[in-house]
């Protein structure tokens, strides 16, 4: 476990490696994962690739960043879940895609909640924010478990999307 690696009573969150890329390209190429992330298109393999090195990268640049996410029981790599703010990113955001086959477990909240004690502990923000398209129920209510409050719609990259904020005298 190195210094970045995180775990919960039923997550291991750690650091993306090369090794992580086939099921990491399963995941981009999944409608059913993919319809509210982005575009929502699907990627293929070269797009994937190229989004996990953005993901590892973003460590580099900013000392944060997207941590593969492990089922500890199984050892199975079920998503991805951390915080992001690439450059011009309207702040620091927590974000998470699961395996559609972990929906509904509480995975997603209780690594968001893993990465929002990370952003206010170790990345001293005073405040994160998720954007999340407005169809997306599932992750509204991820966001409004971990304490977050609706903001905003905003149309970001071209999509339009409700902007979830906490500020870290509200943890």
């Amino acid at each position: 476990m190195t210094n970045k690696d995180l775990n919960t009573d039923r997550l291991k969150l750690r650091s993306f490696t090369q090794n992580d890329i086939d099921t990491y390209a399963h995941w981009l190429s999944d409608a059913n994962i993919m319809q509210y992330i982005g575009d929502g298109k699907t990627r293929n393999y070269k797009e994937a690739w190229n989004n996990l090195a953005w993901i590892i990268g973003h460590w580099e640049l900013r000392g944060y960043g997207l941590w593969a996410v492990e089922e500890k029981e199984s050892g199975e790599l079920i998503g991805r879940i951390g915080l992001f703010n690439p450059e011009g990113w309207p702040g620091i955001e927590i974000s998470w895609l699961l395996a559609s086959t972990h929906w509904g477990k509480g995975y997603a909240t209780e690594g968001a909640k893993a990465a929002l004690e990370f952003g206010f502990n170790k990345c001293h923000s005073n405040s994160l924010i998720s954007m999340i398209h407005p169809d997306n129920d599932k992750s509204i209510r991820v966001a409004e478990r971990i304490g977050m409050q609706y903001d905003s719609n905003i149309s970001f990259s071209g999509v339009q999307v409700r902007k979830y904020v906490i500020l870290a005298s509200e943890k």
